[in-house]
C-alpha cells in the first residue's frame, strides 16, 4: 500500500497515517512524518586573481560531505544573461571519471575537478569576471542541492 503525491508543496508536510482492517487480527495502522523542503540553493561570491588558479568548492566552504557518492554537474552562465541557458562544463557520475564538456571555447582545457569535486580554473582570465558557476548535486531523483558562485577577477 502506498500513497502517491503529485505536485508536492511545502504545505503537504505533516503526519500521515495509514490504517486498514484485517481479519481476524483487527485494525493495523502505521504513521509517517513527511517533511517537504524547498529546493536548496546557496549563493556565494568568489574573488580570484588574474592568471592564477581559481578553485570553487562545490557546495560552498561549509560542505564537509563526501560528494563522490552522488552525481553532480558544473554549469556556467553570466549575470548579464540570466535568462539564457547555462552551459554544462563538467558532469561527474559516482565511480566514473569526470566528463568535460568543451563546447564553451572560453573554458576549453582550462577547467578540471579538484578535491571533493571543486571546480578549478587555470589560468584565470578577465572573461571569467562576472561569470556564475553552478554546482548541482543530485542526492535523489527529486532532490537536488545547488550552489551558485559569482566570480570576480582582479588584476595585481
Amino acid at each position: 500500500w502506498a500513497l502517491h503525491l503529485k505536485n508536492v508543496t511545502i504545505s503537504l508536510s505533516g503526519q500521515y497515517e495509514c490504517s486498514f482492517a484485517t481479519y481476524p487480527y483487527g485494525t493495523k495502522a502505521a504513521k509517517i512524518q513527511l517533511i517537504v523542503k524547498a529546493e536548496e540553493e546557496q549563493h556565494y561570491l568568489k574573488k580570484g586573481w588574474l592568471h592564477q588558479t581559481l578553485e570553487i568548492p562545490c557546495l560552498g566552504d561549509t560542505s564537509s560531505e563526501n560528494l563522490s557518492t552522488y552525481p553532480l554537474k558544473w554549469l556556467v552562465g553570466s549575470i548579464f544573461h540570466l535568462n539564457r541557458k547555462k552551459e554544462e562544463l563538467v558532469i561527474k557520475e559516482p565511480s566514473c571519471p569526470a566528463m568535460y564538456r568543451n563546447s564553451n571555447a572560453l573554458y576549453e582545457q582550462r577547467v578540471f575537478l579538484g578535491l571533493n569535486n571543486a571546480l578549478k580554473i587555470f589560468p584565470t582570465k578577465i572573461t571569467d569576471d562576472s561569470r556564475v558557476f553552478s554546482c548541482h548535486v543530485m542526492y535523489h531523483m527529486e532532490r537536488v542541492q545547488k550552489s551558485s558562485i559569482t566570480v570576480r577577477v582582479f588584476g595585481k
